[in-house]
Formats: C-alpha cells, sequence, structure tokens
C-alpha cells in the first residue's frame, strides 16, 4: 500500500470557500503544526482566524483537542485569543481539521519591530511592551496555566501611544503545567524585551532599568 505523503502547505488563495462556510480573506501566518488564515463567515460577514492543522501534526485530533480545551481555561485572560469552536473538512482526499477563533487586529511583533527606527524600540518603549506582556501572562500563570513558546513571532501588537495591546497565538504543548514550565514564560519573555530593544548589538548601551 502507497504512504500518503504529508502535506507540505495549504497554501489557500483569498477567496477559497473552506468547511463549505468559511472564505479565506488572507493567509496570516505558519507554523509546526499548520496554517492560520483570516476568513469571513459567509453567512454573517464576521471576520475571524482559522487555524488549519497539518494531519501529521493532529494525529486523532490531539493537538485540537489540547488547544481547545486550553484555550477555554484561559478565556478570560484578555491576553489570550477566543476560541470558538473546531470545523473540519477534505483536502486532497485527506480530512483536516481547523480551530475557528476570533480574528483581532493587529501585526506580528517581528514585523512591528522591523519597522521602527533601527529594527528596536527606545528603552522606554520597551519596558512599556515588557509590561503589557507580563500582565497578560500573570493572568495565565494564575491560572496555573503556561504559554510555553512566547516570542516576536507569537505575539500580535497594536500600538495606542505609549501603550500596547498584545493577543498571544500558537500556545505550545510541553507537558503538564508546572512552576518550570511558568518560569520559562519569564524567561522568554525577557528574551523578546532583549530583542525588543535591539539584542546583542545594542545591549551595553542599555540604561540600567533595562539591564536590572
Amino acid at each position: 500500500m502507497a504512504t500518503r505523503r504529508a502535506i507540505a502547505g495549504f497554501d489557500f488563495e483569498p477567496g477559497r470557500r473552506l468547511a463549505g462556510k468559511y472564505e479565506v480573506q488572507a493567509f496570516l501566518g505558519r507554523g509546526w503544526e499548520g496554517e492560520v488564515y483570516k476568513v469571513v463567515e459567509s453567512r454573517t460577514g464576521v471576520p475571524r482566524a482559522m487555524k488549519v492543522f497539518y494531519p501529521e501534526r493532529n494525529v486523532r485530533d490531539r493537538a485540537v483537542r489540547f488547544y481547545a480545551k486550553k484555550l477555554e481555561r484561559l478565556r478570560d485572560c484578555p491576553i489570550v485569543i477566543k476560541y470558538h469552536h473546531s470545523e473540519s473538512f477534505w483536502y486532497r482526499g485527506v480530512r483536516v481539521t481547523c480551530l475557528i477563533s476570533e480574528y483581532v487586529e493587529g501585526e506580528l511583533l517581528s514585523r512591528f519591530l522591523a519597522r521602527q527606527p533601527g529594527g528596536r524600540l527606545h528603552p522606554f518603549e520597551a519596558l512599556h511592551l515588557l509590561r503589557a506582556l507580563a500582565a497578560g501572562v500573570e493572568q495565565i500563570h494564575a491560572r496555573r496555566e503556561y504559554h510555553g513558546d512566547i516570542h516576536d513571532e507569537n505575539i500580535l501588537v497594536r500600538r495606542r501611544g505609549v501603550h500596547f495591546d498584545l493577543r498571544l497565538v500558537d500556545l505550545y504543548q510541553c507537558g503538564r503545567p508546572d512552576r518550570s514550565k511558568m518560569t520559562e514564560d519569564v524567561i522568554q519573555m525577557i528574551r523578546v524585551l532583549y530583542d525588543a530593544v535591539g539584542g546583542a548589538r545594542w545591549y551595553r548601551r542599555q540604561p540600567p532599568p533595562i539591564k536590572a
């Protein structure tokens, strides 16, 4: 019997209809487990985000169940994107599953930083970014949960003056919640600050509040 080839990418074009009721508007990003699209509900015209899982990364829907349950537990945390429901459809003879969640306006932190002068933030701005991130993650930890993969490709940002509205995407599954997982979240947040102010090239010039 021939082995079914793994799906390397979906690459759905704008205008394509998925699951019979969602129209693709834009590609948002790609990760290890699948791809994310901005879609519109055909019946209501409401925009949503759709994460489509590669079947080989979602055997027996284990990944989908993990994300759905974790997002539901964290539904009251403002920094976490709100989960709605799951759908499935056939693609090239393979059943694929997707998660439907709220669509949040904003851009990935990596792209936001790339647009800044010198590709970095002023220390004062970077500390405001860290404060918003830490306040959001604190609520996740208060529920005895963790994110597990905090970096500039998993943070959506909208700026309001010196303030930042943030959303975290792509929660990572690396075992049961414990203190070590939460500590790793904190370490990853500090790395976000380090990168936001310019990384190794600019670290020596940073003021004491950044180095502290």
